[in-house]
């Protein structure tokens, strides 16, 4: 078993070329460059080099790398599609959970990581699910301003 960083550098060089939909392809192209990875430690991998699901020109979702300078807040044709994929967002203490369209869970976790990081202690993403952990004194309320700043409307799906 070749050691992380080079099996990161590989999954790096292959997300940038191919065009991959699922942990199973990736983890079949891995194999075919002669690394055997478990699910949990892909997983782990895709989380640690800020891969995502995004949705492609085809209608379907790929791995894609972070954008090196990503902007602090997305373009308004970025933020319509984001706000489209989001059903609803509610709040119970630090806990926010965000519901929506199947597909986009992955893609949203990301965008929030990458630009509220400072605010939350992480996130997890499902399929259609977002759990966001908010730091110990955080306030919703303020959390809630950031994801307006990057998501403008996205104040009209919370559940009171």
């Amino acid at each position: 078993m070749k050691d992380k960083e080079t099996r990161q550098r590989i999954i790096r060089r292959l997300v940038e070329r191919k065009r991959i939909a699922s942990q199973e392809e990736l983890s079949s192209l891995l194999r075919a460059e002669g690394i055997e990875t478990t699910q949990a430690t892909l997983s782990r991998d895709l989380k640690d080099l800020r891969i995502a699901k995004i949705h492609d020109d085809a209608g379907g979702y790929v791995y894609a790398l972070p954008r090196i300078s990503q902007p602090a807040r997305i373009n308004s044709s970025q933020s319509e599609h984001t706000l489209s994929g989001i059903d609803s967002v509610e709040f119970s203490g630090n806990f926010c959970v965000l519901l929506t369209r199947p597909g986009f869970a992955s893609m949203v976790a990301s965008f929030i990581d990458m630009n509220l990081g400072h605010e939350i202690m992480g996130s997890i993403a499902g399929d259609d699910t977002i759990l966001v952990i908010l730091r110990q004194h955080a306030q919703p309320d303020v959390f809630l301003t950031g994801l307006e700043n990057l998501i403008p409307g996205i104040s009209d799906k919370v559940r009171k």
